[in-house]
């Protein structure tokens, strides 16, 4: 019997109270949210919040996984992705009937939150492995792929919004390691951008010289409307933005050495623009690495779209992700998560820029999560619409003018 199968079958009353917190929306906190709360909130009102929002966000999505086309839903990656949100689901729920002896017990809820965090930590490259399998088995037709599309989008970003929230109750109230003294929970109160970059920059390189045995140098131009000639700094999670920029630096480095020639003595540079405005932080990288041809570009964030060789499905100690053609799609939800973007232009033959925006203020930095819906059942039901654009010249011989 499948392992999803009998998890359902023991916890028959989780499936009754995911139908119950579907109805629900996930409620989005502010960057400023999180930072008020990290300042002056006790453990006590965190736990109050999460044992109902949690099950709302999980139930949320999960509800949507049923949607998925049946080939996919069959696949064992795919089960055991499903298992680990039902156990999620009952560590959470436990806690629900915890009504007087909660407040001796919170210790055991961040250790419950802690197992469930270190449970998913392979859900991202196990979920691809379940597409890949049903590609490999069924393949994929172009409704079957559109609908994946849709759902992966979701999905990852209801993973980006619930770690968010154990993170930050688990970094301010639990055992882990905390990071710098300034940070509140995983937030940086004064995020230094540039060092950032840098940081992602050194890695990448360390990455692309490993393969290659060459790299291109980094240039830093900065502008900082607000505050003439001094840095630039934000409130932001400084994870996620190291995320992005690693992802982009990759691409960059490899199209460089790979557009110019692995003998050249010297690569052009990738430059870096930081200007921060009233309303947008916003980060340009540009590499001369030859640029995208314009019908690529939305390729780029198709989720198993990638010119790098795919990894092996043993594992191995390959990078995070390479070859899955994940690293952009999930960059630009990273982005999104916080109300930002991640977008890409190109001059074919030439170079690409590839653009980050973030708020710059933080009580405009909402989260921006999936809702289970009508809306969203119905994209699963219908297939793509017929366009009503001409694409190309009609070719045949009556035609009349």
């Amino acid at each position: 019997m499948r392992l999803i199968s009998r998890l359902l079958s023991d916890a028959s009353k989780v499936v009754k109270s995911l139908d119950f917190y579907s109805q629900y929306n996930p409620s989005p906190l502010s960057i400023k949210q999180f930072i008020d709360f990290g300042k002056t909130g006790c453990e006590l009102t965190s736990f109050l919040f999460l044992r109902k929002e949690l099950p709302v966000r999980l139930a949320n999505i999960m509800k949507e996984i049923n949607l998925l086309p049946e080939n996919l839903l069959q696949m064992p990656s795919v089960e055991m992705v499903q298992s680990w949100y039902v156990l999620a689901c009952i560590d959470v729920l436990l806690w629900l009937k915890k009504q007087k002896e909660y407040h001796k017990n919170l210790s055991r809820f961040c250790e419950a939150l802690m197992r469930i965090r270190n449970r998913h930590m392979n859900v991202v490259e196990t979920m691809a492995h379940g597409v890949m399998e049903m590609g490999d088995s069924h393949g994929i037709d172009n409704t079957t792929d559109n609908n994946v599309q849709y759902f992966l989008d979701r999905f990852y970003m209801s993973r980006i919004g619930i770690r968010m929230l154990i993170n930050q109750h688990t970094l301010l109230f639990g055992k882990d390691l905390a990071g710098h003294p300034r940070h509140i929970g995983s937030i940086d109160p004064n995020c230094d951008v540039v060092s950032i970059v840098r940081d992602a920059y050194e890695n990448a390189r360390f990455l692309c010289e490993s393969y290659y045995m060459a790299s291109p140098e980094l240039e830093i131009e900065t502008h900082n409307s607000l505050k003439k000639d001094s840095k630039i700094e934000c409130c932001y999670v400084p994870s996620h933005l190291y995320h992005m920029l690693f992802e982009l630096f990759k691409n960059s480095m490899r199209a460089v050495v790979e557009y110019h020639g692995t003998s050249s003595e010297e690569y052009p540079p990738v430059r870096v623009t930081v200007a921060l405005g009233n309303e947008d932080l916003s980060i340009k990288l540009t590499d001369e690495g030859g640029g995208i041809p314009r019908s690529h570009i939305d390729l780029l964030f198709h989720y198993m779209y990638t010119t790098a060789p795919q990894p092996s499905k043993s594992g191995g100690n390959s990078a995070p992700l390479a070859g899955y053609g994940y690293g952009l799609p999930l960059s630009r939800l990273y982005a999104r998560y916080f109300q930002g973007d991640l977008q890409i232009y190109a001059l074919e033959g030439y170079s690409t820029d590839a653009l980050i925006y973030l708020k710059a203020l933080s009580e405009d930095a909402n989260e921006q999560l999936p809702v289970f819906n009508t809306t969203s059942s119905r994209h699963y039901k219908t297939g793509i619409a017929t366009s009503d654009w001409t694409t190309s010249p009609l070719h045949t011989s009556n035609t009349r003018f």
